[in-house]
């Protein structure tokens, strides 16, 4: 491993940097992670995290999230927009910018990128399709106006906001067409070809991709804010092991994926730095409304208090959860980040005293693996403190997320992400729900757990179509406060990524999802 690393490494620094012979080369990020989970890196179709990460650093889209802010949607290859009255078109003026092959950014090349999406439709192709795009209809809805504007157009029931972040996810990622075209094969669009290296305006280029090997980007020094300081090496490294001794020895600049004891053991050395991200996942306790004996808001309430939350977070998961109490993550535009309930069995006990509920048993459904086991024992024992007797009921990934959807459990510990970067699509599945029948599945836990919200579905959707963005955020931080405090959904935790690197590394960032890991204002 170390023998390749280097050979990597060093083949990148004659790029733009020299050796040293007691650390990783001058001019050249190494980072170690485990990559075996891409299948593809074309944007079209990439839909794994590691793939995300190198789309986010190779691509641009109209309008994106950029590592100076990654919580503010600005302009990405598109300098100006103006939407239309009635908030349906949106259009961009493209700033002069090139692909990393020289050729330059037009209306085409966007046109033609979601063109290829919409074809191929593989896994993201849903988020474009929301807009009320097809393969077919397409040139309809998206048209050139000039050599340097688009205009794009939606046919849904919602506001620019929601559009605009729509069209920040990676699908909307812009390749360059006209170098795409050269390598199609049957008919396959050129997404062979886009696995094995980037067409992109990013600020880096991928040169190389090895399966569970390796991933090369190279500063792209025409990069339109300005060229990165480093290449960047990704070398595969399961081992987490492997990792913190390459870490010490100076072999690698980066560390991802590590697990609490090998975190444990490098707090506190003066030449290592601990980076501590929330990630997109939160984590919840919900209560199946079609449980007679789980019907009683005040049970919920003494819930609430029946969780050790600080416990849990900082001692028995070792920091790799954080304390996070509303359904939209921390680190996205418009989360409540407030966290106003801590372990208190007292007051737990005294509300259940006072609704006359006593004598409670109830089956919870966990997944028979870590983390989930460690959390669900806890809240057995805290809630047992209170008279809360639950029997844990484990089962395998699949076998938990079938009973949640066949809506048969009693109470689940499970967790969601969003799909993309927009409060409304978190908002869709903790505040909506207009139809409770069991032959109207809905992919949302108000649904599994049959709890029928008329009034915030009604607000879920006003915000939805709300035009003015500073008010929309606005609506769904309310909508987040209101299933904070009233529903049968009991978030307690927001994954959390641990990352070591070396102390020299700065400019890092590490947002909530790996489409917003970003490394081009890194130096070391």
């Amino acid at each position: 491993m170390k023998k390749l690393l280097w050979a990597t490494a060093l083949s990148l620094s004659m790029m733009g940097g020299t050796a040293a012979l007691a650390a990783t080369p001058s001019g050249v990020l190494v980072v170690a992670k485990n990559i075996d989970d891409i299948v593809t890196i074309d944007p079209a179709t990439a839909y794994e995290f590691s793939s995300g990460e190198i789309v986010a650093n190779t691509y641009d889209r109209l309008v994106q999230y950029e590592p100076e802010d990654p919580e503010k949607l600005v302009g990405g290859l598109a300098e100006s927009w103006k939407v239309s009255d009635d908030g349906k078109t949106i259009t961009f003026t493209l700033r002069s910018a090139k692909f990393q092959s020289g050729n330059p950014v037009r209306p085409e090349d966007v046109i033609e990128s979601f063109r290829r999406v919409l074809t191929l439709n593989k896994s993201p192709a849903f988020i474009l399709t929301q807009l009320g795009w097809t393969k077919d209809n397409l040139d309809t809805l998206v048209k050139k106006v000039s050599d340097k504007e688009v205009a794009l157009t939606h046919t849904g029931a919602f506001g620019p906001a929601f559009f605009l972040n729509v069209l920040a996810a990676r699908p909307a990622s812009v390749v360059d067409s006209v170098e795409v075209a050269k390598h199609v094969v049957n008919n396959d669009m050129g997404h062979a070809w886009l696995n094995g290296q980037s067409a992109g305006s990013g600020p880096f280029k991928m040169t190389k991709y090895a399966a569970s090997e390796s991933v090369t980007l190279q500063a792209n020094k025409d990069y339109f804010r300005g060229a990165p300081k480093l290449n960047v090496s990704i070398q595969h490294m399961k081992e987490v092991g492997t990792q913190r001794v390459m870490l010490e020895k100076q072999d690698i600049d980066i560390a991802r994926g590590m697990g609490s004891d090998q975190i444990k053991a490098l707090r506190g050395k003066a030449d290592i730095t601990i980076g501590e991200y929330p990630q997109a996942a939160v984590h919840f306790v919900s209560l199946n409304q079609k449980t007679p004996g789980l019907q009683n808001p005040a049970l919920w309430e003494a819930m609430r208090y029946l969780v050790d939350y600080d416990g849990i977070a900082n001692k028995l998961l070792a920091g790799q959860m954080a304390v996070h109490q509303a359904f939209w993550p921390k680190g996205f535009p418009g989360a409540l980040n407030d966290t106003p309930f801590k372990s208190d069995p007292a007051k737990a006990k005294e509300i259940l005293d006072k609704a006359g509920l006593k004598d409670l048993s109830f089956d919870m459904d966990v997944i028979s693996s870590a983390p989930f086991l460690e959390i669900a024992q806890s809240i057995q024992a805290t809630m047992g403190a209170a008279g809360i007797k639950l029997n844990l009921v484990p089962g395998t990934g699949a076998q938990v997320i079938t009973k949640y959807r066949n809506r048969t459990h009693q109470m689940m510990l499970l967790y969601w992400g969003p799909d993309f970067i927009d409060p409304h699509s978190n908002a869709k599945a903790f505040a909506y729900n207009v139809d409770n029948a069991d032959d109207k599945y809905q992919s949302t836990t108000t649904w599994r757990n049959a709890w029928l919200v008329p009034e915030l579905s009604e607000r879920t959707m006003a915000a939805l179509k709300e035009s003015d963005p500073a008010k929309r955020l606005k609506m769904y931080y309310d909508l987040q406060k209101d299933v904070q405090a009233q529903g049968p959904i009991i978030v307690m935790f927001q994954a959390q990524d641990q990352v070591a690197m070396r102390s020299n590394v700065k400019g890092y960032v590490h947002g909530a999802t790996s489409d917003l890991i970003f490394y081009r204002n890194v130096t070391k």
